[in-house]
């Protein structure tokens, strides 16, 4: 895809034990890169860091300067090791403090009585931060500069993101179209390569599958050039045709 540095890119900063142990399967990733993928802002890269201040600080920090948009999932909940908020305060130097209108939204959601101590640290934003929308629990997400905190949970996490994207600075819209066939990932790499050199603006990808016992190869050609995404994809086509092998074009 095109290279202009004028264009919105997206990374995105998991955050969580869990998922580094294996005990949580992350499908935050998936959602965002999908979700971005339909206005324009195509997701760079992706880190995965501790629950440590330092791990989550250092990231952040290289993240924010390289990307127009960071988003970061996990670790905003009311126990001690969410410690999102505090990571992010010390990333760009300020203090976290209890957000008035994060109170109210918790205190409206629990009744006043019912503030914890627990649910109440689900009311911390580092200084000068705005919050984001979270119709399911009410326990707001954060957003400061371009960084965006969304919860780890991921049907929280998606009504976060939901309400977030229309403030977003959208890019030129991504077409994809697949190419689908039982065929070997080696038998086609050769010819596969010539087709990438032939559309160097276009993202050309082989993604190995296996259904039913049966070995394939989806063909990806994607980009933010419409008719260069048709042409690649009909050049992948021949060369499936060529070799005799039954496949689906599909987009998406």
């Amino acid at each position: 895809m095109s290279s202009d540095t004028n264009l919105p890119t997206a990374a995105v900063l998991v955050i969580g034990n869990e998922i580094l142990s294996g005990r949580t399967q992350d499908v935050n990733v998936n959602a965002i890169a999908k979700k971005l993928g339909t206005i324009g802002i195509p997701v760079k890269e992706v880190r995965i860091v501790p629950d440590i201040e330092s791990e989550i600080v250092a990231a952040l920090n290289a993240l924010r300067a390289r990307y127009t948009y960071i988003f970061t999932t996990g670790g905003i909940g009311p126990t001690h090791d969410d410690i999102t908020v505090d990571a992010v305060a010390a990333a760009f130097g300020v203090k976290a403090i209890e957000h008035p209108q994060a109170r109210a939204l918790l205190a409206q959601y629990y009744g006043a009585e019912e503030l914890t101590a627990a649910r109440l640290r689900m009311a911390r934003a580092p200084e000068g931060a705005d919050l984001i929308a979270n119709p399911v629990s009410a326990a707001p997400g954060i957003k400061l500069a371009n960084v965006y905190v969304m919860a780890g949970v991921p049907h929280i996490m998606q009504s976060m993101l939901d309400s977030l994207t229309p403030s977003l600075r959208q890019g030129p819209k991504i077409y994809s179209r697949c190419v689908s066939a039982s065929i070997a990932e080696s038998a086609i790499a050769e010819a596969l390569g010539d087709v990438a050199q032939r559309f160097p603006n276009i993202d050309i990808g082989s993604y190995p599958w296996i259904n039913q016992g049966k070995l394939g190869t989806a063909l990806v050609a994607r980009g933010t050039d419409q008719e260069a995404v048709s042409k690649a994809a009909d050049a992948i086509t021949a060369l499936v045709e060529a070799k005799g092998i039954e496949f689906t074009l599909s987009e998406g």
